[in-house]
């Protein structure tokens, strides 16, 4: 006997192909063996209710507040609890409902359509990334003086950085790495901002260099327009916006380029981004907001398949905050967007192991593991060559 908890689709295929079912009998049991817990917040109490009684006529079930039940409130959140079938069932009846139930049908359709999904290209100038097919790997390269890892490559009054960038970059790609991530500004807690002529003098020969003898996609990490066009301009292919797209300007410039464009969340700015840590729910309002930057993305050009979100590991965020995230990133797939996360070095590591170079490496990569099971589609690191071994385990034990 065999007691099976997981809720992978392909998982749950091989399974019914190994016994032999029937291809067509396997396609009407998959929906009844993937089951699901939904979460809905503030719903008025007369749809809460009568979503719940439909849930029970299909066999599932549906937690709503006591006080919803009696009419004493009228709002509550709700928890649902059913099969794939059942809730396809359900939104078919509710399409049809008053109380604004249609509403919460299509948001139903999207969310699990989104969720389920796992078809995710990402097409760029030169080449395409299939960002399903395995956990890809972002390489950073700071070329910057105050690096909060140490590892900056930028030297005032020296051009060696560039020649250095060349090197590592090569270096990465020969470890295993798919992009190469190249930035002018630090991001820390507490950075300060640099003018635009001082990043572009930082990033722009880098790009050149890298983009004419590196075989790798390059990004730039920036939140200032002027610096991603001369950056697209010389050969990036990705705008690594840490600033969530709030700029009009930098989604248009997106859109006139084509570029691809990952957009993170962050409370505030560096400079006072850990000052500031203020959600009422955390997950949810991450993901409020990276859905309103898709549909900013959207409205003003940019294509579906040319975003990536990033929920913003240590970007006004406390440690339990970002252990949070990685322990709930697959519920970011609501959104329908290839997820990136950046987990090196970062600090919430050593509040957990200490800050030596040895158990910030370590974290990394039990942090990457685990991003990696619960959904993430590229990580962004330091350390290429032994993250890339991390996740070819990974990917060994996912496919075997």
């Amino acid at each position: 006997m065999r007691i099976f908890s997981f809720n992978n689709q392909n998982e749950i295929k091989k399974i019914m192909h190994d016994i032999g079912v029937d291809p067509y009998g396997a396609k009407i049991m998959l929906s009844k063996a993937l089951n699901f817990l939904i979460f809905i917040k503030n719903v008025n109490n007369i749809a809460a209710n009568i979503l719940k009684q439909e849930m029970l006529s299909l066999g599932g079930d549906a937690a709503i507040a006591r006080g919803a039940l009696t009419g004493k409130i009228k709002k509550t959140d709700i928890l649902i609890i059913g099969s794939l079938g059942q809730f396809n069932s359900l939104k078919y009846k509710l399409k049809f409902q008053p109380f604004g139930l249609k509403n919460v049908s299509e948001k139903l359709g999207e969310g699990i359509k989104n969720y389920l999904g796992d078809n995710f290209i990402l097409h760029l100038r030169k080449r395409s990334l299939n960002l399903s097919k395995k956990t890809h790997i972002m390489g950073i390269i700071n070329l910057t003086p105050d690096s909060f890892s140490g590892d900056g490559l930028y030297r005032k009054g020296s051009d060696s950085f560039i020649s250095l960038a060349l090197k590592k970059a090569e270096q990465m790609a020969e470890d295993g790495a798919d992009i190469i991530d190249l930035g002018g500004q630090s991001s820390r807690p507490g950075a300060k901002n640099i003018s635009i002529k001082e990043e572009l003098h930082r990033v722009v020969p880098a790009v050149k260099l890298l983009a004419k003898r590196i075989n790798l996609p390059i990004s730039i990490d920036t939140l200032k327009p002027e610096v991603a066009k001369a950056a697209l301009d010389s050969g990036a292919q990705i705008v690594n916006d840490i600033s969530g797209l709030r700029s009009r300007q930098m989604i248009k410039m997106v859109a006139k380029y084509k570029a691809a464009v990952v957009i993170m969340h962050m409370l505030g700015k560096p400079v006072n981004m850990q000052k500031i840590i203020s959600y009422q729910s955390l997950i949810e309002d991450i993901a409020v907001y990276l859905k309103n930057a898709i549909c900013s993305a959207h409205s003003l050009g940019v294509k579906s398949d040319k975003i990536i979100i990033d929920p913003g590991i240590g970007f006004g965020k406390n440690p339990a905050d970002n252990l949070q995230i990685i322990k709930r990133l697959a519920d970011f797939k609501v959104l329908g967007k290839p997820v990136l996360i950046g987990l090196s070095r970062k600090s919430f590591i050593g509040n957990v192991l200490g800050n030596s170079l040895g158990s910030k490496l370590t974290g990394t990569l039990a942090s990457c593991v685990i991003a990696a099971q619960n959904g993430a589609n590229i990580v962004r690191v330091h350390d290429v060559r032994e993250v890339s071994q991390s996740l070819k385990m990974v990917e060994a034990v996912r496919k075997c």
